[in-house]
């Protein structure tokens, strides 16, 4: 069927090996047999009190303040009481490419804690010697705003860590902004507010 020209990929005719993705369509004698998908990239910001899920089940999930026609999901995850940006896509490779720990993709915060920070703290968060769920955290990029707000960098993705290493160290978390994503950051956007990316912006 190759040979005769009946079978397309994306309106062009097929290729004896070649491979084709589950987004790209296929036609055989002209009839539809795969449907093209089109690739969503968005940023939200999302709101403090809103949990991290699309099952319409769980209250205050995100379809509760944002909701689209494509099936989009998010790329990581924000805890309930967090806030800041979110990557929705449907593009599973990307998903891939930013959320295993092993990308080793950079996530920037604002966290302000319950009482001022110390320079032991400060470097015991930046340290990588703080041990949460039996695992160890890396180093990190931390630098203090003021006497009790700073800015850290992370390029792993273990449950509440920021949260976690906090408490660990004598601190409990009053406010939690993630501010970037590798290099899409969260820039004018205010809660509940989105804007469409391309893959460029974000794949780096």
């Amino acid at each position: 069927m190759i040979q005769e020209g009946v079978i397309e990929v994306n309106n062009l005719p097929a290729q004896q090996m070649q491979r084709v993705m589950k987004h790209e369509a296929v036609s055989v004698n002209g009839i539809c047999v795969q449907e093209s998908i089109t690739f969503q990239y968005i940023a939200f910001y999302k709101p403090r009190g809103i949990e991290c899920t699309l099952n319409p089940d769980v209250p205050d999930n995100l379809l509760t303040v944002i909701n689209f026609s494509e099936h989009l999901f998010p790329i990581g995850r924000l805890d309930k009481e967090s806030e800041g940006l979110l990557i929705l896509t449907n593009d599973g490779k990307l998903y891939n490419q930013i959320a295993l720990a092993d990308s080793y993709k950079e996530k920037e915060y604002i966290v302000k804690v319950d009482k001022e920070l110390s320079e032991n703290a400060v470097e015991l968060l930046a340290s990588g010697s703080i041990a949460i769920l039996g695992k160890p955290t890396r180093p990190a990029e931390v630098k203090k705003i003021d006497s009790n707000t700073f800015r850290i960098i992370l390029t792993q993705g273990i449950n509440r860590q920021i949260r976690r290493m906090c408490h660990k160290i004598g601190y409990e978390v009053i406010s939690l902004k993630r501010i970037r994503v590798s290099s899409e950051e969260l820039k004018d956007l205010k809660p509940g507010e989105y804007r469409m990316l391309n893959r460029n912006e974000i794949s780096n």
